[in-house]
C-alpha cells in the first residue's frame, strides 16, 4: 500500500509558507492506519520494549496503536498541567520562549526499555525533550519511531545525535 498517498498536504497551515503534512487522512483509512501501525512496530518486535511513550497529541494515536501491537504499556507525554497526579517535567526551547512536557512520575524506572513515538519529526525539539525526560527516570530509551520525517529540518539527525536510532515510514523533503 502506498501510505504516502494517504497523507494529505495542506498548504499555508498553520501559517503562510508551511506545507502541513496531515496524518488524519491516514488514520481515517482503516487499512492504511493498520498497515502504518504494523510497519512502525516491525523493527521493535524482538527488542525487549517494555513501554511505548507517545508525544501529545498525534503521538498518542500511533503510540497507543504500537503499544497494543507490541503488547506493552503506553505512556502519554503531555504539555504541562494536563496530567493528573504527580508528574515530572522537562523544559525545552521554542522559537520564542520555553515550553514544558510532562509524564507521570513513576511511569517508568531503571530497567525499562522505552520506545518513543510521534507522528512526525521536524526540528526534533519536543522529541529530544521527551528523550531527556524519560532517561532522567533511569529507563533506557535508544529507539524512536515516526510516521513522517521532514529531513530538511534536521530533527531526525538531532534525535540520532542523542544516541537514539530513528525509524520512520515516510519522508517529505522540501516545501
Amino acid at each position: 500500500m502506498d501510505l504516502k498517498s494517504l497523507i494529505r498536504t495542506i498548504p499555508d497551515y498553520p501559517k503562510a509558507g508551511i506545507m502541513f503534512r496531515d496524518i488524519t487522512s491516514l488514520i481515517e483509512h482503516p487499512e492504511g492506519f493498520k498497515e502504518s501501525i504494523q510497519k512502525l512496530a516491525d523493527p521493535f518486535r524482538d527488542m525487549g520494549i517494555t513501554h511505548v511513550a507517545g508525544i501529545e497529541a498525534r503521538g498518542f494515536i500511533f503510540g497507543a496503536g504500537l503499544a497494543i501491537e507490541l503488547g506493552v504499556g503506553f505512556i502519554p507525554i503531555r504539555k504541562a498541567g494536563k496530567l493528573p497526579g504527580e508528574t515530572i517535567g522537562q523544559n525545552y526551547a521554542l522559537e520564542y520562549g520555553v515550553d514544558t512536557i510532562e509524564m507521570h512520575a513513576g511511569a517508568v524506572k531503571a530497567g525499562d526499555n522505552v520506545l518513543l513515538v510521534d507522528d512526525l519529526v521536524a526540528t526534533g525539539g519536543t522529541a529530544i525533550a521527551a528523550i531527556t525526560l524519560i532517561r532522567r527516570t533511569g529507563a533506557t530509551l535508544n529507539h524512536s519511531a515516526f510516521v513522517i520525517d521532514l529531513p530538511d529540518l534536521g530533527g531526525a539527525d538531532k534525535v540520532r545525535a542523542q544516541s537514539v536510532l530513528t525509524h520512520f515510514l515516510l519522508e517529505f523533503e522540501g516545501d
